[in-house]
């Protein structure tokens, strides 16, 4: 496999090309699939395989900021982007993850940046992940009881959130609308604390902020899911943007791997966007709490590799991240296989 390594000049690294083609291509797949960037895989991932963190961060931004271009372009042609909200992401989100940036970068110096990552990411995995299973088995009861009241075949009815609710009765001026999420008022102070969050989250993980935003946008702003999905592509592409930029001035961005994985990641995106008609919104809920439930032990194999100072951990968290990704793009791929010859067949 060596004959495949190339050395990367940036990062001061020979790193294999079929690996970079891999991530892509399953980040991909996995990003279209789910409507977001897919930075829990490829940060990590990358980190596992040789980066250290902080190319890791700010190859990935920069990777993530090309896909999230051409998705948010195929969301606003289906209605799902809320421009006046994500124009107001700027704001509070590049001051963010400047602080971000800043943070990585200090602990760099003195040298804990990458268990302070590592526990950051398995935190907020760990916690979504499973705050998003408890959500679908939630929604599954109100479905059985919809059913049972009447009749079946209804779909889980869509409400706003209470954390919402509550957040929209702080009236601290100035006061917002934004239409195309059916909100007719909120605080712009609100609006802004949460892009500031997950600004800095971006800039210190190396995330996109979809996998923080998306759930932000429904559970604390209260849009509808399908355009807190599109709205939330569109930040993306703005923090990624700037986190790419800002770590590209502090060398920390290697444009020739990033290149490498949007090889793989364009076959991959067309797969994932595909698939979604195939299989239902809270289908792919689950399918994505599972997903990142699985990144969070990737992480935790690594950390405790760190601190057990056990070489085969490493091992077992390379093979874990990239055989837990693999599997859900197969996955993906043989669902959207049967749902084609399914509707083949039916004409």
């Amino acid at each position: 496999m060596e004959v495949f390594n190339i050395y990367l000049p940036i990062a001061g690294i020979e790193f294999n090309i079929l690996i970079l083609i891999a991530i892509g291509f399953c980040v991909g797949t996995l990003g279209g699939f789910f409507g977001v960037g897919g930075a829990w895989i490829v940060t990590p991932a990358l980190n596992i395989f040789g980066f250290n963190m902080p190319f890791a961060i700010g190859t990935d931004l920069a990777h993530i900021f090309g896909k999230s271009i051409i998705a948010t372009k195929k969301h606003s042609r289906l209605g799902n982007v809320d421009w006046r909200l994500g124009l107001f992401s700027i704001i509070g989100s590049i001051a963010g993850i400047e602080a971000g940036k800043r943070f990585v970068l200090m602990l760099e110096r003195t040298g804990d940046v990458g268990t302070v990552v590592r526990w950051v990411y398995m935190i907020f995995l760990f916690g979504l992940g499973f705050y998003m299973v408890y959500d679908y088995i939630n929604a599954m009861r109100i479905q059985k009881r919809l059913d049972r009241q009447e009749g079946e075949g209804r779909q889980p009815i869509e409400v706003t959130a209470p954390m919402a609710v509550r957040l929209r009765r702080i009236s601290v001026p100035p006061m917002i609308a934004l239409p195309a999420s059916g909100i007719t008022q909120i605080s712009f102070w609100v609006v802004f604390l949460i892009f500031l969050l997950t600004g800095f989250l971006s800039g210190f993980m190396g995330v996109g902020g979809g996998f923080i935003l998306l759930p932000a946008l429904i559970y604390m702003v209260g849009c509808p899911t399908t355009v807190a999905v599109g709205t939330s592509l569109l930040s993306v592409c703005f923090m990624s943007g700037y986190g790419c930029f800002t770590y590209s001035l502090s060398g920390r961005t290697e444009l020739t791997a990033a290149m490498l994985m949007l090889i793989g990641a364009a076959v991959g995106a067309q797969i994932g966007v595909m698939a979604t008609k195939y299989i239902k919104g809270y289908g792919i809920r689950l399918l994505f709490a599972v997903m990142i439930i699985f990144a969070g032990i990737s992480v935790a194999l690594k950390q405790a590799q760190e601190v057990l100072d056990i070489a085969v951990m490493k091992t077992l968290a390379a093979y874990f991240v990239m055989g837990s990704a693999g599997s859900m793009t197969i996955l993906i791929f043989v669902r959207l296989l049967l749902g084609l010859r399914k509707e083949n067949n039916n004409h």
